[in-house]
């Protein structure tokens, strides 16, 4: 997720420099075409274009507004997330009590467990979220964050159960089935009432739903027709942007359709970069940052001062 409010040129030009020179080479072939060559009129009223543009800034209007309430569905789910785990620590910690003094230690280990293998649940549905997809055919995006691997979990769980995770189909849900077999064992030994039982399967619930929504924002892509047609009318837009001009205002067709080109390629970029939030990309939502600072609530809540620390942070970017 980007920060800062201005951005990096640099950035902008990486993903613009290939049609920006196009729509600079034949800004320049026409007008140099129309004035050398007076048998070849390359002229095209103005009107022509007129009813293109308008219809083309409402159709990228609809898809970067439809782009963004995907981002933004994407973010609602995760700071839920966030609320809930605080929640589950608490719960854990306050809700699983021994029945006399000498089950405290097995009481302790068993939240220090619950606690730490949901720190383990945040990350590997983190990756689980950002795997990669299998290759198209087209060129592949670039990576964001350079470790993005079940092995982060590897602090938070024990070797077994890291060992079952990591071949598991869906690793996520199976830390969730992990949590309720202890939720289950606790109850039979009478460290949860029928009461508190409910509320801490319930919290298990509110998971599975908040991993079901981010996988159907995953799974079902932002409907493919926009976002080919949306490239298709501003490539036609673009061509036909220096046959337009460069009867009435000459040689200053070339930077002015540029530019123009230039402000329709961005709009449709800015939803085509936000229309999918969990791909790890710079416009995505922060998995990592929100990955990292439940670890840091959990840990704080439970005592350990072992706080982590971004190790793929960049300056203006959220991970």
């Amino acid at each position: 997720m980007i920060l800062d409010r201005n951005l990096k040129w640099e950035v902008i030009v990486f993903y613009t420099w290939k049609s920006m020179l196009y729509y600079l080479l034949l800004s320049v072939a026409v007008y140099l075409i129309h004035g050398y060559y007076e048998v070849v009129q390359l002229h095209l009223p103005f009107s022509t274009l007129t009813a293109l543009s308008t219809a083309l800034a409402i159709f990228l209007g609809f898809k970067n507004s439809n782009a963004y309430d995907r981002w933004w569905e994407a973010r609602q789910i995760w700071g839920q997330l966030v609320n809930s785990s605080r929640a589950w620590g608490r719960q854990v910690t306050t809700m699983i009590i021994p029945t006399d003094e000498q089950e405290a230690e097995l009481v302790k280990k068993l939240q220090h467990r619950m606690v730490y293998r949901h720190l383990a649940f945040v990350h590997g549905l983190r990756v689980f979220l950002r795997k990669p997809k299998p290759y198209n055919g087209t060129k592949q995006e670039e990576i964001v964050e350079e470790t993005n691997e079940y092995s982060d979990t590897v602090a938070f769980l024990s070797e077994e159960e890291y060992k079952a995770f990591w071949h598991k189909n869906n690793p996520p849900n199976y830390l969730i089935n992990l949590q309720g077999d202890d939720l289950r064992r606790a109850y039979e030994r009478g460290w949860l009432s029928d009461y508190r039982f409910v509320q801490l399967e319930q919290t298990l619930v509110a998971f599975n739903d908040i991993q079901g929504k981010s996988e159907r924002i995953k799974n079902t892509p932002f409907p493919r027709q926009y976002s080919f047609f949306s490239r298709v009318f501003v490539f036609i837009h673009a061509s036909l942007l220096p046959f337009v001009f460069v009867d009435e205002i000459g040689w200053a067709s070339i930077p002015v359709s540029v530019i123009v080109s230039f402000v329709f390629l961005c709009l449709d970029l800015v939803g085509e970069r936000m229309e999918d939030p969990f791909e790890n990309r710079l416009e995505d939502v922060p998995l990592t940052q929100l990955s990292l600072a439940i670890e840091t609530n959990l840990k704080e809540h439970w005592g350990d001062n072992n706080f982590p620390v971004s190790k793929n942070h960049k300056q203006g970017i959220m991970l």
